[in-house]
């Protein structure tokens, strides 16, 4: 089983306003979303994470002058080994309250193929240069690898764990964050044998985990095979049962189509039994689930329930993105991924996309299964959220 150990964070000093220097992880960021933030404040942790004031590869090194700045000044300070408990609470569109509650640690690099840390999906091609030359520059983990634990019993005992409050805010999308500091050598102990009991399944940030290999290996090539702090990388760690965490569908848009919306929902006819939606919006995910569909959405933000023909999916896992894939076997078409229904509706309306596919989102019994079948899911199948922020904790990689 994977290694989960404390490590000396560095942080934001007290009292910093954590909801002006933190910031959503870098790829879910647009240009206009980076200038906001670094806008906010000028110590805001994307000038670092996402720079882009000097051109070339020099950003890089602009990058670690700045956080080695930062620390001199004491924006940034240095703590002793810790865990983190980080919790984000939020309401979501129905009005239901979710809080999930995890423990930031570090996370060890095991080989591609090894076990105890596991991929639950496909990725899709990314190019990796840009995190890795960061990281090779600052010598740290900024962005954390999202890991769910299959240990039973770790969401409580992080919440059971003596912590000091560092601090609490609310972002502009609403969710609360709430981080403390776990230093006690018993809770420390504990909280390590918990989460070095039991695989962990890599929810989101495959690619941060990919460059942390890339890197540590690198490292030992630069130390004569030394160990070090590079053979962990940052991780929040989650507990993976239904109450800790809310998982929402990726949904597909659809372009170079043969002929119309129309003519393709005859295409799927063979697979699915239509139904009429009517007008799609924020209702739909909930309609959804009691169809038991996924939704072909028109051009005109209309939209058809798409009953899944059991007899043509006999055999096939649990999942969305599988049905769609296999009934779109020969129809023409280039396939993008967009999560969040409004923007969904917002590319049909602006041309992006000729259809979409609302897909349900991915049930945590599958995830289970997947992980325990060491099998993996299509790429984009799931989007767990919210997202930690960038900035609560950093984490050296290197000496």
């Amino acid at each position: 089983m994977p290694r989960f150990e404390p490590f000396p964070a560095i942080r934001y000093a007290d009292g910093a306003p954590l909801a002006d220097v933190t910031a959503p992880p870098y790829d879910v960021l647009s240009d206009a979303d980076r200038a906001a933030l670094a806008a906010r404040h000028p110590h805001n942790v994307v000038v670092i994470d996402v720079p882009v004031e000097a051109d070339g590869p020099g950003r890089y090194d602009a990058a670690a002058t700045t956080l080695r700045a930062w620390l001199a000044s004491g924006v940034l300070v240095q703590d002793a080994a810790a865990y983190y408990r980080s919790a984000m609470t939020f309401t979501d569109e129905a009005g239901v309250v979710h809080r999930t509650v995890g423990l930031l640690g570090g996370l060890e690099v095991v080989p591609e193929g090894g076990d105890g840390v596991l991929p639950h999906e496909q990725t899709t091609p990314k190019a990796k240069t840009d995190r890795l030359d960061l990281t090779r520059a600052t010598g740290m983990n900024l962005s954390a690898v999202w890991g769910l634990s299959m240990a039973t019993g770790l969401a409580d005992a992080v919440a059971a764990a003596p912590a000091t409050d560092i601090g609490a805010f609310t972002d502009d999308a609403g969710v609360r964050h709430d981080l403390a500091r776990i230093d006690d050598p018993a809770a420390v102990a504990h909280l390590r044998a918990v989460v070095e009991a039991a695989p962990v399944v890599i929810a989101d940030g495959h690619h941060r985990y990919a460059i942390s290999r890339t890197y540590a290996a690198e490292q030992r090539a630069a130390h004569d095979g030394a160990p070090g702090p590079w053979d962990l990388t940052l991780t929040f760690v989650v507990q993976l049962a239904p109450e800790h965490l809310f998982i929402q569908a990726i949904h597909r848009l659809l372009t170079d189509l043969e002929g119309t919306s129309t003519d393709l929902a005859r295409r799927l006819d063979d697979c699915f039994e239509r139904r009429p939606a009517g007008p799609v919006d924020a209702t739909i995910t909930a309609r959804l689930a009691d169809a038991g569909a996924l939704c072909l959405v028109h051009p005109d933000g209309t939209g058809e329930f798409l009953v899944p023909r059991p007899e043509r999916f006999a055999g096939r896992r649990d999942l969305d993105s599988l049905r769609l894939e296999a009934a779109l076997d020969g129809v023409a078409h280039t396939k993008t991924y967009q999560h969040g229904v409004e923007h969904v509706l917002a590319a049909l309306r602006d041309g992006r996309a000729q259809a979409a596919v609302l897909l349900r989102p991915v049930s945590i019994a599958e995830i289970q299964r997947t992980a325990d079948e060491r099998v993996l899911m299509p790429p984009k199948s799931t989007f767990f959220a919210p997202k930690p922020r960038t900035g609560l904790v950093i984490r050296p990689a290197s000496d």
